[in-house]
């Protein structure tokens, strides 16, 4: 069995002491590659120097991710672009997040909407986040539907509604990690209704740990209890699984290739 990780911030100050260590165990596990999101200017560099020691594993993308947006985004994401497109496979991770606060929601919505631009510019897949601002972030996404290359909602636990919505969008797939395994979790309800052609992988790694691992630091390796939950949900075996949504993967991220 092999997959692909879509989503881990394998640069992340928690695999600092051991990252060479969680990289052979997702390889273990069967992964054949894990992408790698910046959140931010500094974060950038680092998930270029992760990668590097990874290659033909690792692949990184560039974005500002909501959360880090403040009143100099628009200095940030100049310095941002001339990095672009480099070696990176996408523009991630972008979007919007509401969840906490709204102080800078004109500004997340601006830069967002700046970074979908690059995306359509340079032919590259965007990842996604979005929390508690689909329609706002569906309404910027309209605008640029005709030219949009595809990409990732990254981490989706909506509803059936909320997932029919987005997967309007061509050529996007829905990101599915450890919620899909949480106890009190709709999602198998929502995934057993949606063509699993439109699934990827991912972890969030560190975040986000699957059962049996909740509560333990993420990593690549444990995307096997979410095949599992998987496969149950569509009624098919682990590998079956395993090879659609690589295939998805490698579609979505022509440059991971």
């Amino acid at each position: 069995m092999i997959f692909i990780d879509t989503h881990a911030h394998l640069d992340g100050k928690e695999f600092d002491e051991d990252r060479k260590q969680v990289v052979e165990r997702a390889e273990k596990a069967g992964a054949v590659k894990i992408f790698v999101p910046a959140i931010d200017l500094e974060s950038l560099d680092k998930v270029e120097r992760v990668c590097e020691l990874f290659p033909g594993c690792a692949y990184p993308m560039a974005g500002l991710h909501p959360e880090e947006v403040r009143g100099d985004y628009n200095d940030v994401l100049d310095k941002m672009m001339e990095r672009l497109p480099g070696n990176f496979i996408a523009i991630g991770e972008v979007g919007l997040d509401f969840y906490w606060s709204r102080e800078y929601e004109m500004e997340q919505m601006e830069a967002f909407e700046r970074q979908v631009e690059w995306a359509c510019q340079m032919k590259l897949p965007l990842m996604i986040h979005c929390r508690k601002a689909q329609n706002q972030l569906v309404s910027i996404l309209k605008k640029y539907k005709g030219k949009l290359v595809g990409g990732v909602f990254h981490c989706f636990t909506g509803n059936l509604v909320e997932a029919r919505q987005l997967l309007e969008f061509d050529n996007f797939c829905l990101g599915i990690g450890g919620v899909l395994t949480f106890k009190k979790s709709n999602l198998p309800e929502v995934v057993a209704q949606l063509p699993l052609q439109r699934i990827v992988l991912e972890t969030d790694a560190p975040y986000m740990a699957p059962v049996p691992m909740r509560g333990k630091r993420n990593e690549s390796a444990f995307i096997s209890y979410v095949i599992e939950r998987m496969a149950l949900c569509y009624g098919v075996d682990r590998d079956e699984v395993a090879e659609i949504t690589t295939q998805n993967a490698l579609r979505t991220f022509p440059k991971s290739k």
